[in-house]
Protein backbone atom coordinates (compact mmCIF):
# COMPACT_ATOMS: atom_id res chain seq x y z
CA UNK A 1 0.00 0.00 0.00
CA UNK A 2 1.31 3.27 -0.60
CA UNK A 3 2.22 5.99 1.93
CA UNK A 4 0.05 8.69 0.57
CA UNK A 5 -3.00 5.74 1.29
CA UNK A 6 -4.11 5.90 5.16
CA UNK A 7 -3.72 2.32 7.29
CA UNK A 8 -7.15 2.66 8.22
CA UNK A 9 -8.26 2.41 4.30
CA UNK A 10 -9.32 -1.09 3.27
CA UNK A 11 -8.41 -1.52 -0.64
CA UNK A 12 -11.09 -3.64 -1.76
CA UNK A 13 -10.50 -3.72 -5.59
CA UNK A 14 -6.69 -3.30 -7.26
CA UNK A 15 -7.23 -2.93 -11.31
CA UNK A 16 -3.98 -3.67 -13.35
CA UNK A 17 -3.74 -2.54 -16.81
CA UNK A 18 -2.74 -4.78 -19.52
CA UNK A 19 0.47 -3.81 -19.61
CA UNK A 20 0.67 -4.10 -15.81
CA UNK A 21 2.73 -0.97 -15.13
CA UNK A 22 -0.49 0.88 -13.76
CA UNK A 23 -3.21 0.50 -11.28
CA UNK A 24 -5.99 2.36 -9.82
CA UNK A 25 -6.99 1.01 -6.21
CA UNK A 26 -10.65 1.20 -4.97
CA UNK A 27 -10.73 1.61 -1.38
CA UNK A 28 -13.12 2.38 1.20
CA UNK A 29 -12.58 4.64 4.39
CA UNK A 30 -13.61 3.62 8.23
CA UNK A 31 -16.33 7.19 7.78
CA UNK A 32 -18.08 4.63 5.05
CA UNK A 33 -16.77 7.00 2.30
CA UNK A 34 -15.14 5.56 -0.63
CA UNK A 35 -12.07 6.94 -3.23
CA UNK A 36 -9.66 5.76 -5.53
CA UNK A 37 -5.83 6.57 -6.26
CA UNK A 38 -3.28 5.82 -9.18
CA UNK A 39 -0.15 4.05 -9.24
CA UNK A 40 2.73 3.65 -11.73
CA UNK A 41 5.56 0.36 -11.62
CA UNK A 42 8.69 1.01 -12.94
CA UNK A 43 11.53 -1.74 -13.00
CA UNK A 44 13.80 0.94 -11.38
CA UNK A 45 11.51 0.95 -8.08
CA UNK A 46 12.28 -2.68 -7.85
CA UNK A 47 8.49 -3.24 -9.00
CA UNK A 48 7.15 -1.59 -6.53
CA UNK A 49 3.70 0.93 -6.82
CA UNK A 50 4.16 4.15 -6.87
CA UNK A 51 1.48 6.48 -6.61
CA UNK A 52 1.50 9.54 -9.42
CA UNK A 53 -1.70 11.08 -9.05
CA UNK A 54 -3.34 13.03 -5.95
CA UNK A 55 -6.99 11.29 -6.48
CA UNK A 56 -7.12 9.87 -3.02
CA UNK A 57 -8.39 13.15 -0.90
CA UNK A 58 -11.61 12.68 -3.06
CA UNK A 59 -14.73 11.09 -0.95
CA UNK A 60 -17.48 9.72 -2.68
CA UNK A 61 -20.84 8.48 -1.37
CA UNK A 62 -20.20 4.49 -2.55
CA UNK A 63 -18.08 2.36 -4.30
CA UNK A 64 -19.76 2.98 -7.56
CA UNK A 65 -19.21 6.42 -7.28
CA UNK A 66 -15.72 5.73 -7.00
CA UNK A 67 -15.62 3.67 -9.90
CA UNK A 68 -17.12 6.31 -11.96
CA UNK A 69 -15.06 9.31 -10.99
CA UNK A 70 -11.92 7.26 -11.53
CA UNK A 71 -13.30 6.35 -15.33
CA UNK A 72 -13.75 9.87 -15.86
CA UNK A 73 -10.17 10.75 -14.24
CA UNK A 74 -7.62 8.38 -15.69
CA UNK A 75 -8.10 7.54 -19.39
CA UNK A 76 -6.26 4.11 -19.91
CA UNK A 77 -8.65 2.87 -16.75
CA UNK A 78 -11.84 3.89 -19.17
CA UNK A 79 -10.80 2.45 -21.78
CA UNK A 80 -10.26 -0.79 -19.98
CA UNK A 81 -14.02 -1.54 -19.72
CA UNK A 82 -14.44 -0.20 -23.24
CA UNK A 83 -12.80 -3.45 -24.42
CA UNK A 84 -13.77 -6.32 -22.08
Amino acid sequence: MSRRLDPSWLVFRSIENFERDRCVDLFSRPDRSFGFEEFRRDAEDSGGWTAIRYFSAARYPDEAAAQAAARQAVPWFENLFRTV
